[in-house]
């Protein structure tokens, strides 16, 4: 069972098995880093199979395209056979493209979709029967501040963020009830291949490493949503509920 107690939670980690998806890059790379860094066993996929290589004795890769139903339920039945019991799962596979309204095509919203939200899903649909029989484990995905409210530039990515934390609001009451905790992580930008094309300003932009550190603290102490960094949070969130003439006009003098 998962320890949720304040205890140190880099000393005392509540995980033997953790798989994480998107595990070539950015804050899923860093997490299951820091996580075998800790004794943790971790199963890494994504589809660059070379980035996922040399990571350290701890971290086993298991390539994969979150987006094949069929490749993603393979996958956690030989994680099963060759690990053990996977305790948690987290899924950070990610695509992002800012959407420019001067040429405005329905292709990159489709595949921003395709990856952050059904490959989600797809990895839900594989862990739930394995995790509810033995009503045990935890789930949890990245999403992001992104999801709070919509911002220019980011009309394909943040609608599938805001989908992602929705998506966890719905689950968690059902399967509390079968012993299957859920979790969502909403980081601010944080220094990663998706963020480096940005052009525009990036507030209290994050290394890697202090993201993934953050991520696994939360995740230990079993909180629902883990969101940082602190400021940038408190910001977005206290933008969320202002109401739509205030906000675009704040929007327009900040970001425009």
């Amino acid at each position: 069972m998962e320890n949720t107690s304040h205890a140190s939670p880099l000393r005392d980690l509540p995980w033997k098995i953790v798989w994480i998806t998107g595990a070539s890059t950015g804050i899923g790379r860093e997490v299951a880093l820091q996580l075998a860094a800790r004794g943790v066993k971790v199963a890494v996929s994504a589809r660059s199979v070379d980035k996922l290589e040399g990571m350290g004795g701890l971290v086993k890769a298991y390539p994969l395209d979150v987006t094949d139903v069929k490749a993603v339920r393979d996958t956690i039945a030989k994680i099963e056979i060759e690990l053990g019991p996977i305790d948690m799962a987290l899924m950070a596979a990610g695509a992002y493209a800012p959407i420019d309204i001067t040429a405005f095509e329905p292709e990159p919203f489709a595949h921003m979709m395709q990856v952050n939200f059904l490959g989600v899903v797809n990895c839900i649909s594989g862990l739930l029967p394995i995790m509810g029989k033995r009503r045990a484990g935890r789930i949890a995905w990245i999403a992001s501040v992104a999801g709070y409210r919509g911002l220019p530039k980011a009309a394909g990515y943040g609608p599938t963020k805001a989908a992602l934390i929705n998506l966890a609001e719905s689950l968690k009451p059902e399967l509390d009830s079968i012993g299957i905790k859920i979790s969502v992580v909403n980081p601010g930008f944080v220094e990663t291949p998706m963020t480096k094309g940005n052009d525009f300003p990036m507030p209290f932009l994050m290394k890697p490493e202090d993201a993934a550190r953050r991520t696994i603290e939360g995740l230990a102490r079993g909180k629902f949503e883990v969101a940082y960094p602190t400021r940038f949070v408190t910001i977005l969130k206290i933008a969320r509920v202002l109401p739509y003439s205030l906000y675009f006009w704040l929007i327009k003098r900040a970001v425009l």
